[in-house]
């Protein structure tokens, strides 16, 4: 079961957006069921009727999978699908990023930061790296492009775990996160990771929202490929299995004097890390993958 974000074509309005619930491979029209067209709206219902969202999830999967489908999930993901699209599954409320989350991302940093110590430091000792990312103004969806900062010479994109907070920051759901950063600003001075992490079209969520207890977070398979004028330039694989801190944690120390709204997303680290000859390029593709989720495809483009 997943949950999706469509725009549909509409003759009057250009697009509309309605929420759709994803059986298999069927995508039938949440938003009539709910009451909602967004997933800020969905939790907001869940909360009034005092029921957990996935078990209201369940009820309402159980009244329209014998219905009429809106189109085939496989279709919106590939983009082939007419008259509908893929958005941005939720519109998040903030974003937050952890850093030095895996060992690979942590060897990273040392070998390209000029105080390799206070990377081996943060990821050993007991306070994660958190950091904010976003309000919800640069985050973009499936197809979107992503961007690369003009004063940058190497951008990545850093595949992660996306984990949505509800009330009380209960994970609620996951999806997948692409953390795009401009690892030479962030290699030359500790102090510069805001230019690094924050600017236009800096971080992808997507293809879809997967309710927290119908995965296993601990076991999930993420693969990243960039991909240039149809050619992959790089491919990595990592698995959360790898992860030194575990997300109940993370979330505990995000919240330590800093209550969030629903609605929050918290990017959970990388373990996919492009060696230093790769850096994005305006018109590459960068997929990232996860079985469970599926797959977010997004362009390349300068901001």
């Amino acid at each position: 079961m997943k949950i999706v974000s469509l725009k549909v074509a509409d003759a009057r309005t250009g697009a509309r957006p309605m929420l759709g619930l994803v059986l298999g491979d069927l995508v039938f029209d949440l938003s009539a069921q709910a009451g909602a067209s967004d997933f800020a709206e969905l939790l907001r219902e869940a909360g009034a009727r005092h029921v957990p969202l996935q078990q209201w999830l369940r009820e309402i999967a159980d009244e329209i999978q014998g219905g009429q489908p809106v189109a085939r999930y496989s279709l919106l993901e590939s983009g082939a699908a007419e008259g509908m699209a893929l958005g941005l599954p939720l519109v998040p409320a903030e974003v937050w990023g952890a850093g030095l989350t895996y060992e690979r991302s942590r060897n990273a940093r040392v070998e390209e930061s000029v105080l390799p110590d206070l990377y081996d430091r943060a990821y050993r000792d007991e306070r994660p790296e958190l950091f904010f990312k976003d309000s919800g103004r640069r985050t973009v969806g499936p197809g979107e492009p992503i961007g690369v900062r003009s004063d940058s010479t190497w951008t990545v994109p850093e595949p992660e775990l996306a984990l949505v907070l509800g009330e009380g920051a209960e994970v609620v759901a996951v999806t997948l996160g692409d953390d795009v950063t401009a690892r030479d600003i962030e290699a030359q001075n500790a102090l510069y990771l805001p230019q690094a992490k924050i600017f236009d079209r800096c971080c992808a969520l997507g293809p879809a929202l997967v309710p927290a207890r119908e995965v296993d977070l601990y076991d999930l398979e993420m693969r990243c490929r960039i991909i240039r004028e149809g050619r992959v330039v790089f491919e990595g694989a990592t698995s959360t299995r790898l992860l030194r801190r575990r997300f109940e944690y993370l979330v505990s120390c995000l919240v330590r004097s800093n209550p969030l709204p629903a609605g929050t997303v918290l990017l959970t680290g990388t373990g996919i890390v492009p060696p230093d000859d790769v850096a994005l390029r305006p018109g590459d593709m960068v997929e990232i993958e996860a079985p469970a989720i599926g797959v977010l495809r997004n362009p390349v483009a300068q901001v």
